[in-house]
């Protein structure tokens, strides 16, 4: 982080969570930054943003540019082939302006999951899935309260179907390992995550269809892709990268063949969470069935893919001695017993280093959401007025790194979310569209799955270490496993 940035940020104590209504004494002043030209002025930032400096530095640059974490500006997709799309956003990039994403009654989530661009609902059934519905929305309520009651019936399962996943994930892994001396970690996850969710979400054994049970890692891969390639930078050779990816939305005809074998295969095998939906929830079979789609493949297999691969490259990264000490702390309180949600909530470090890896690397980066009324949004230092349709947006990795907040934000800490101090700054942990000490209903956009994403991410923690002394990784790839004595 600059001087800065960091001194503009830094200057106000580190205090409990921020509250939402501006004390009087915070001055009102106008949101600075622009939108430029029109088409001039969202092109230069869209080049900006995907080649010249890439989204973290985007964002930086014009926080030390306005001296605000509060400014406008357009975030991509943008011209040539997305003439419906309004690019402009207010751009909110630290702690306290940020929670107001949150806050339901000041702001609405109609179809902004990934801001004013909205993929074809072709590729969710003609159907407009929960994630893109507003909280008032009579279907948000029905299609969240089943979502939550997926993840509450299956966790009965959820802790042996892990496990057992993860033992065919690591054999491959040895096996691997020990004929070509490293194993790339990024299929065997995707597999794994495909066939244990897949059974927990949809009640459905990804075996019962050889293609599915061969293939449908990659049919949900490319499914995703093809709605986020317009709004994610993927690293290709420019201007490459921006002419073929960045300048039109991809047909669902691409993938319609894949998608629907998923259908057919979620149809026929997750007939009991179905017709649960349908009973209990007064939900349609169409609506059940996409929603669970996105749910499996959108929500949980897009969001581990991305995040598990964080986890593990910075555990097999680190040099610090943090494996002897999570390995210390996983075996002391299992001993010889099976793990269980009960064992990893005992496990305070690997917990912490759980919430640190989300800190700095959450899953999922920016955050939309747009004004239902008129209101004053406040930073730490200053209060906007924000009219009615303004579209906000948030870019959690800098979000969380608010040095007004955190101690030396830009460091892995894997202790800083223990003790006393550190149940407090889970107030801040944001990853999941509120912070980590709230609660997901029916009224809010809060991620379902926001407790026990964190608790697998601790049972494959606590997994690692129940089998192996310590794993060593590079490039994507495993490249030791220390099997336990």
């Amino acid at each position: 982080m600059s001087a800065t940035m960091t001194t503009m940020m830094s200057t106000a104590p580190k205090t409990s969570p921020p509250s939402l209504t501006p004390p009087a004494s915070l001055p009102v002043r106008k949101i600075p930054g622009s939108y430029g030209w029109p088409l001039l002025g969202p092109i230069s930032d869209r080049l900006d943003y995907f080649w010249f400096q890439g989204p973290e530095t985007f964002f930086r640059k014009r926080i030390e540019k306005h001296g605000s974490t509060v400014f406008r500006t357009n975030v991509p997709p943008t011209f040539p082939f997305f003439a419906g799309v309004n690019p402009n956003v207010v751009a909110v990039l630290d702690c306290k302006s940020f929670a107001h994403l949150f806050d339901m009654e000041i702001v609405e989530k109609k179809d902004v999951l990934v801001g004013d661009f909205m993929p074809s609902t072709s590729y969710t059934g003609d159907l407009r899935v929960c994630a893109y519905l507003d909280t008032v929305e009579a279907q948000h309520s029905k299609i969240k309260n089943f979502a939550m009651d997926i993840l509450k019936r299956s966790s009965s399962i959820w802790v042996p179907t892990l496990v057992s996943s993860l033992d065919t994930m690591w054999s491959t892994i040895e096996s691997e390992i020990s004929t070509s001396g490293s194993a790339s970690y990024v299929i065997p996850l995707q597999q794994f995550l495909f066939g244990f969710l897949t059974r927990c979400i949809v009640g459905a054994d990804p075996s019962n269809s050889p293609e599915i049970g061969k293939s449908g890692y990659t049919m949900l891969d490319k499914w995703l892709a093809l709605q986020l390639l317009p709004t994610v930078k993927i690293g290709f050779l420019q201007p490459l990268e921006e002419i073929f990816f960045h300048s039109f939305a991809y047909p669902f005809a691409l993938v319609k063949g894949d998608y629907n074998k998923l259908v057919d295969f979620v149809e026929k095998e997750g007939k009991e969470v179905i017709q649960r939906a349908e009973t209990e929830f007064k939900l349609s079979k169409q609506e059940t069935i996409h929603n669970l789609l996105f749910i499996l493949g959108f929500n949980a297999f897009g969001g581990f893919s991305v995040y598990f691969p964080t986890l593990l490259s910075t555990l097999g990264d680190d040099k610090t001695g943090l494996q002897d000490k999570l390995r210390e702390e996983v075996r002391e309180k299992i001993g010889t017993s099976p793990l269980s949600f009960s064992s990893v909530k005992e496990m305070e470090l690997v917990q912490s280093f759980v919430y640190e890896t989300l800190r700095l690397n959450p899953p999922v980066p920016l955050q939309f959401a747009r004004a239902r009324k008129d209101f004053t949004l406040s930073s730490h230092d200053s209060a906007y007025e924000i009219k009615k349709d303004e579209l906000l947006c948030g870019y959690q990795p800098l979000v969380m790194r608010d040095p007004k907040v955190f101690d030396d934000p830009e460091t892995l800490v894997s202790d800083r979310f223990t003790k006393e101090k550190g149940g407090e700054l889970l107030n801040y942990l944001y990853w999941s569209n509120g912070p980590q000490t709230g609660s997901p209903t029916e009224w809010n956009k809060q991620c379902a799955a926001k407790d026990i994403v964190t608790l697998t991410a601790s049972l494959f923690l606590a997994d690692i270490f129940r089998r192996y002394d310590h794993i060593t990784c590079s490039s994507g790839k495993i490249t030791a496993v220390d099997v336990r004595k």
